[in-house]
């Protein structure tokens, strides 16, 4: 007698799931690995793990149509002698020219100055459209070069050495030949059509010891003007904002691995890195132990899509946060209006993240003239600053609740975690708890 009672539906593996051996199909018929644009697409702890914990008899909140509360930011001040002032600190990170259209390009530019931040130029070299409509701009400097010239490293507003980036942490960029088009190529000195990837390190320093005189060289290039940023992919947070620290860096930017990028590996997107929640505590650890927090600047990015997740990066130790996926589906991205669109190429607005094969319907990550021109800089531009002036409110609405007059005032007191993972990451209390794990409690 039998007491097994088969299921009335055939059970699928939870380790090889239809996702995992279509991948395995697929490598096994084409022999090379994915590449697609984006982020992680798997669950991580992040900011939705937190909440804040609102004035009530303890706390007395501000009254929030008569009392202040700022929003405002100066980064860079430590050596440089024109450092950033911003009126919210939220800024918008680097995305290249080449990856992006020029109109998208632009309404980055146009956006971040209606609110009051800065843009980032992106691997690639600084367009014309994005100087001329940004009044804060941030000049990135990476391993490949392209585009660089002292001329714009002097027209900028700020150097941000770039390291690593929190998708692809110890990897290169890909720009793929079909996005290489006449401008990008004279741009980046690169044939035309011909895909590109980028190098992982600079080549002309190895070790924290290179990085200080590199950042002397951009000093003295600039007349000690300029801040100069260090940004690193999460990975090793600490020791790299550390030595980031001691080579001089003015600002640290600290990029988890929710955030996005034009081209690279799919399994370095879901495989390399740590968290964003994961990175901020270490970093500002770092920075408290050197005894340079608040004074070197930090930015978090990495997944940030609203004010909350602005006020909890605040709260937990950072300066600032840096948007990129959340700013291009605020000028466009992903629209539904182009339904159709995306799935003659076999997805969705929701899930395309082919941006590498320059398809784009929304025409922000192509250099397809057709496309482009379904970009209107100027209305892209206010979409954008209404964005961010939404995010800047929302973080004002939650330091006000928490008795705070200013939203760097926010602290992790004024935290508790749902998970332990993210009581773990965040080093704040479990809810209903003093339990943080690793320090004790109950």
């Amino acid at each position: 007698m039998s007491y097994h009672n088969p299921p009335t539906e055939p059970r699928i593996s939870a380790t090889f799931d239809e996702y995992t051996m279509s991948e395995i199909r697929r490598a096994a018929a084409t022999g090379i690995y994915d590449i697609r644009g984006g982020g992680a697409k798997r669950k991580l702890p992040h900011f939705d793990d937190l909440l804040f914990l609102g004035a009530s008899i303890s706390r007395y909140p501000l009254e929030g149509y008569r009392e202040k509360c700022g929003t405002d930011v100066v980064l860079g001040a430590r050596h440089a002698r024109k450092p950033i002032e911003l009126k919210i600190p939220i800024t918008i990170a680097g995305m290249s020219f080449g990856s992006l259209s020029g109109p998208a390009k632009e309404a980055l530019g146009r956006g971040a100055t209606m609110a009051g931040t800065s843009t980032t130029t992106g691997d690639g070299g600084m367009t014309e459209e994005e100087r001329g409509h940004s009044e804060r701009l941030v000049y990135q400097y990476l391993p490949s070069r392209y585009g660089m010239n002292p001329r714009d490293l002097r027209r900028a507003d700020a150097i941000e050495i770039v390291v690593g980036q929190g998708a692809k942490p110890g990897g290169g960029g890909m720009l793929l030949g079909q996005k290489i088009s006449d401008r990008v190529a004279e741009m980046r000195t690169l044939p035309k059509g011909i895909d590109q990837r980028s190098a992982s390190r600079h080549p002309d320093w190895t070790g924290p010891d290179d990085l200080e005189i590199k950042i002397l060289e951009l000093r003295e290039l600039t007349d000690w003007e300029k801040p100069i940023y260090v940004k690193v992919g999460g990975a090793r947070p600490y020791y790299d904002t550390a030595l980031a620290v001691k080579a001089g860096a003015d600002v640290v930017v600290v990029d988890g691995m929710q955030g996005g990028t034009a081209a690279t590996q799919e399994v370095f997107i879901e495989h390399v890195g740590m968290p964003t929640l994961a990175c901020i505590r270490p970093a500002v650890r770092a920075l408290q132990d050197l005894g340079m927090h608040r004074k070197v600047q930090l930015i978090i990015s990495g997944g940030i899509r609203n004010g909350a997740d602005v006020a909890k990066a605040l709260a937990l130790g950072a300066d600032a946060v840096s948007i990129g996926t959340a700013a291009l589906i605020a000028i466009g991205e992903n629209d539904p209006r182009w339904a159709a669109d995306y799935a003659a190429l076999g997805t969705t607005a929701a899930a395309y993240d082919d941006w590498h094969e320059g398809r784009d319907p929304a025409g922000i990550t192509t250099q397809d003239p057709e496309l482009m021109k379904r970009v209107d800089p100027e209305v892209a531009g206010r979409r954008l600053a209404n964005y961010l002036k939404v995010m800047a409110l929302e973080a004002q609405t939650i330091a006000r609740a928490c008795g705070k007059n200013h939203v760097h005032n926010l602290e992790p007191e004024d935290l508790c975690a749902l998970t332990v993972p993210a009581a773990a990451m965040a080093q704040v209390p479990l809810a209903g708890t003093d339990w943080i794990p690793g320090k004790g409690g109950y």
